[in-house]
């Protein structure tokens, strides 16, 4: 009942009734990745702008970020092939997911910071003042 009703009310946990709807009717699943993302394609009604329309179903709550740099390409039409019919490997340079922890008690904090675990400290002056005699 509960998933049912995030289902009709939320669209950041999975899917939506018309997207669970729209894939039902046109989506052809193309492959799923290591975070148990499954991706879809369905041809264009619009031909002529591009091929086919792609899109994906997240495992959990959906952010973007959560899409490996694989899928990405073939999410945004940079290649034609999914990575689930090639041999994918990921670039040494290309780092694993790490989740956006801003707005969380995990939250990067700088030095001073008015949200930080340390006290601010006072401001040292950068000059002495000059005193007449």
């Amino acid at each position: 009942m509960k998933n049912l009703l995030l289902q009709l009310f939320t669209w950041w946990n999975g899917q939506t009734m018309g997207t669970r709807w729209f894939t039902a009717r046109h989506g052809e699943k193309v492959g799923s990745d290591e975070f148990g993302n499954t991706y879809y394609r369905a041809p264009s009604k619009l031909p002529a702008s591009i091929a086919e329309r792609r899109w994906v179903i997240y495992a959990n709550y959906a952010e973007a970020s959560m899409i490996p740099p694989g899928w990405h390409g073939w999410m945004h039409h940079r290649t034609d092939t999914p990575p689930s019919e090639v041999e994918y490997a990921a670039r040494e340079w290309q780092k694993p997911h790490h989740p956006n922890l801003t707005g969380s008690s995990k939250a990067y904090r700088p030095a001073g910071s008015l949200l930080g675990a340390t006290p601010k400290q006072a401001a040292k002056p950068d000059y002495d003042a000059w005193q007449p005699e």
